[in-house]
């Protein structure tokens, strides 16, 4: 499913509707918020943002929030940046399309300078969604925001990763990916956390992140999905990976380096 690190693709490659005027929408009333074909059309995009999992559309208008489901994917101008994420379908259907837009250099006959498409619908379209829930962005990570996010919570730290109240950006094979190499077992109390284990859980955070991004994000780690699937041995001590459950998700760890 999308992360962060798909979430900031798709901004970037969203970028380059900056600086045009939407001309034309539609989206489906099951995914998207009521007016969201009707408040659009004749505003400008002025930026696009990302907080954890979320793409926002700036407008001179309303802003648009794009959030991804387990397999919502993006195209813009008819190219998809993520081809197909990781467990998603294949296919790629029209009636599966959640959000259409056209802009002023695209005719309605041509295809959406943007268009979501989601066979699950279990992502959705907003305008001016409240963000206020969301914790300290993954790219903006330091020790201090870890510290507040570990110090009084018994949940297992993995739990915490994935928790976007706590931190924004972070899914299941990031969270395991950073705790690989930083050295932490998944299942580990958050609070447990000494002050060198919580500057090694950073520190292998704001180092990976940016390597899976370029790599294509957050498939792209050690822990892959083949390495998960076959969970055999450990890339850097040899030991047996194992794979465990830890609130409810499955977690790939070695329990040689991982304590």
């Amino acid at each position: 499913m999308p992360e962060g690190l798909e979430a900031e693709i798709w901004r970037r490659s969203l970028d380059r509707l900056v600086g045009s005027t939407i001309t034309d929408v539609w989206a489906d009333g099951r995914s998207a918020d009521p007016g969201v074909s009707s408040m659009l059309p004749g505003s400008l995009i002025t930026r696009i943002d990302r907080l954890g999992k979320v793409v926002l559309i700036a407008t001179d208008g309303p802003t648009v929030g794009l959030h991804f489901g387990m397999t919502g994917r993006v195209e813009v101008h008819g190219v998809a940046p993520i081809e197909q994420l990781e467990y998603a379908s294949g296919r790629d259907l029209a009636e599966w399309d959640r959000l259409r837009v056209w802009v002023d250099d695209v005719s309605t006959s041509e295809p959406p300078a943007l268009r979501l498409n989601d066979p699950r619908r279990l992502g959705k379209v907003s305008i001016d969604p409240d963000l206020t829930h969301l914790g300290v962005d993954v790219f903006a990570i330091d020790r201090s925001s870890m510290e507040r996010a570990t110090q009084s919570r018994r949940s297992p730290i993995k739990s915490l990763l994935l928790d976007q109240s706590a931190i924004a950006g972070i899914g299941n094979l990031c969270a395991d990916e950073v705790l690989w190499w930083s050295g932490i077992a998944p299942q580990r109390p958050a609070n447990s956390l000494t002050h060198t284990e919580r500057a090694a859980l950073v520190t292998a955070i704001r180092r990976r992140m940016p390597i899976m991004l370029r790599r294509g994000g957050s498939t792209m780690g050690m822990l892959s999905p083949d390495v998960r699937s076959a969970a055999g041995p450990c890339q850097r001590d040899g030991a047996a990976l194992e794979r465990s459950k830890v609130g409810g998700r499955t977690a790939v760890w070695c329990p040689d380096h991982q304590h």
